[in-house]
């Protein structure tokens, strides 16, 4: 690939990408666990303090060619370490959320990490399941995003083998 992904340290200007980003309706549908409203820039803003402030994070803007193009993030869930992603969509099929999510997990040491997707997000399950995470079950949530529970593939990136 030609062009330049680099993974750096989240700015306050690219908030203000973020939020747009989440703004796409179907965006939003295919991460279902994001924001009820959108629109909310008081809610954005306070989800933001609490993970760019949060000691055991790791929030990484990625940048392509220099242009914000999402973040990827590492997170605490009770003892669990988990990651997480958004990649613009007029960004998405480029492999961006791959590669992103590649170089994060070349910065996180811990293993085993987790993730999950809703189980209709054929496009994420393929980005996970080619960084390495296998599926480990299913679990149900609420969906801020639709409104409603949906079925979730719940997912681990196992440590590596011994010698």
């Amino acid at each position: 690939m030609t062009d330049d992904l680099r993974l750096r340290p989240v700015t306050e200007d690219d908030l203000v990408e973020f939020f747009v980003h989440q703004l796409d309706p179907e965006a939003n549908k295919m991460a279902a666990f994001g924001s009820e409203d959108p629109t909310d820039r008081r809610a954005f803003a306070a989800r933001w303090v609490r993970i760019l402030t949060g000691p055991e994070n790791l929030a990484r803007t990625v940048t392509v060619d220099g242009t914000v193009v999402g973040h990827v993030l590492a997170f605490p869930v009770g003892d669990r370490t988990e990651v997480s992603y958004w990649i613009d969509r007029a960004r998405w099929g480029h492999g961006y959320a791959t590669r992103a999510l590649t170089a994060l997990l070349r910065e996180v040491s811990r293993r085993p990490l987790h993730a999950r997707t809703a189980t209709d997000n054929a496009a994420s399950l393929a980005v996970l399941r080619r960084c390495g995470f296998v599926v480990r079950g299913t679990d149900r949530g609420y969906a801020p995003s639709r409104g409603h529970e949906i079925d979730e593939y719940v997912l681990e990136l196992p440590a590596s083998p011994g010698p």
